[in-house]
């Protein structure tokens, strides 16, 4: 593990020299995730942090200020490629697959979810970001990444009893988004 300075100063000077440092600490984020992905999932820690890093590096690659700015990209980037996954699995299949869920039973649905309620998370959590972006990038990196409130209260800035307050209100927001989006 690189130390916090030389970190922020690979960060702050090019993508292409982040990615020794970090890798990891990013692949222990994958693996957590992926280990809460249903059986039979094709997609393996891996190969999602080289998609990540593929998008995140890109052409032009970004100058990241800090840890912080980095993380919360790579939470970005990661959860992108879920959905994308989530919506060709769904269109690949007739009828879109959709089930009706019984409302009184619905909970924010975990990202090995099937990929109709795995959309409808996304698209709440769009919604969410709208009216409060910084408790939407927590759950990204709660929900996505897999990150611990610790992780999490670090990469943001915030305590971590402000990490747990945060949480508990997106889940609920995100519980009443959901039960209002489901049909009947």
């Amino acid at each position: 593990m690189p130390s916090p300075p030389e970190l922020e100063e690979a960060l702050s000077r090019h993508a292409g020299e982040l990615l020794p440092l970090i890798y990891d600490e990013l692949r222990a984020l994958a693996a957590r995730k992926m280990a809460r992905e249903s059986p039979g999932h094709t997609l393996q820690p891996t190969a999602l942090v080289h998609e990540a890093w593929l998008r995140l590096a890109g052409e032009r690659p970004p100058l990241f200020a800090n840890r912080a700015h980095f993380f919360a990209a790579a939470a970005e980037a990661m959860r992108r490629i879920l959905i994308e996954r989530a919506r060709r699995r769904l269109a690949a299949k007739r009828g879109g697959g959709a089930v009706p869920l019984d409302v009184d039973e619905i909970d924010i649905p975990s990202p090995a979810a099937e990929d109709d309620q795995l959309l409808a998370v996304n698209e709440a959590l769009d919604k969410f970001a709208n009216l409060d972006p910084r408790k939407a990038e927590l759950v990204k990196l709660r929900y996505f990444v897999g990150m611990s409130f610790e992780e999490t209260a670090a990469v943001l800035g915030i305590a971590v009893p402000t990490a747990k307050q945060w949480w508990a209100y997106a889940r609920a927001w995100l519980t009443v988004e959901l039960r209002s989006s489901l049909p009947g």
